[in-house]
């Protein structure tokens, strides 16, 4: 039976380490601030914002809420994040997706300055990991990283294998995980042999949005298995990409869903604007 790699309570103790952090920042006059920017009325957008913000108020950060009508205009939004840009206590801008269809969601968010990229998902932040220098890493694989390296599990000279190709998750992972010295295969859709590959992983990152693709069958016994996977089955119950019930059975370790990479997404957001705050000050 895999150990259960239980993401809320790493969550905590990240958070616990920033509001320490921020607690001295603020002794020093800096206090961390980020403007997070909702456009329309789209409930499960309502609830991520709503998250953030309170993680922002447990850990100290300044939140700065834009909740604008679902009929603004593209050139009212940009107005609007020119001049957080340019608002220098604001440390990270987060335009929660998706927008309305009016709104070209690539080139809003290619405006946000890449000094306040907290998303990490800019190419300036994306070509800054290509090449190892510093800049904001993407949250949700940042999160993973963290959910390996502190669940104690090393990554330098194993075999690693992500499952899915996607800017925001599945390529700034491999990338992460390249940086931390592990061999690295990424599979997608087109991929044949799938779980050949698969297989052969000691740690497999699973985030493509399809229940359950991965099956015992597809997993190394041993192997640490993180599943970004976030779904609904057949009876309308929330579920990974990974068969949960048959994988933890042959796995060393495993990440639940829900309560497992989710609540780190928004631990390394926090981490990414204090940050920032850190770069500034530097500066």
């Amino acid at each position: 039976m895999a150990v259960l790699i239980d993401g809320k309570a790493i969550s905590s103790e990240i958070k616990e380490e920033l509001k320490q952090e921020v607690a001295e920042l603020k002794a020093q006059g800096i206090t961390p601030c980020l403007a997070v920017i909702l456009v329309g009325d789209d409930s499960a957008s309502a609830i991520y914002v709503r998250n953030k913000k309170r993680a922002c108020e447990y850990i100290g950060i300044e939140s700065r809420s834009y909740e604008l009508p679902k009929e603004t205009t593209e050139q009212e939004l940009e107005k609007l994040v020119r001049e957080l840009n340019e608002d220098e206590t604001v440390d990270g801008i987060l335009v929660q997706l998706p927008l309305p269809e009016q709104i070209d969601e690539e080139k809003i968010t290619g405006m946000i300055s890449p000094k306040k990229d907290v998303d990490g998902f800019l190419p300036e932040s994306i070509g800054a990991l290509c090449i190892g220098s510093e800049g904001f890493r993407s949250c949700t694989p940042a999160g993973v990283l963290e959910l390996i390296k502190r669940s104690g599990y090393t990554i330098e000279g194993k075999e690693c294998v992500v499952v899915g190709r996607s800017n925001h998750v599945g390529k700034p992972m491999a990338l992460l995980l390249l940086e931390q010295n592990g061999t690295v295969t990424i599979v997608h859709s087109r991929t044949k042999n799938l779980s050949e590959i698969t297989r052969r992983a000691d740690i497999l990152v699973v985030a493509v949005g399809n229940p359950k693709l991965i099956q015992a069958d597809d997993v190394k016994e041993g192997a640490v298995v993180i599943d970004v996977g976030m779904n609904r089955d057949e009876n309308g119950k929330l579920c990974g990409d990974v068969d949960f019930e048959h994988v933890k059975e042959k796995a060393e370790a495993i990440t639940p869903v829900p309560g497992g990479v989710g609540p780190m997404t928004i631990a390394m957001l926090m981490n990414n604007c204090v940050e920032a705050a850190r770069k500034k000050r530097r500066e």
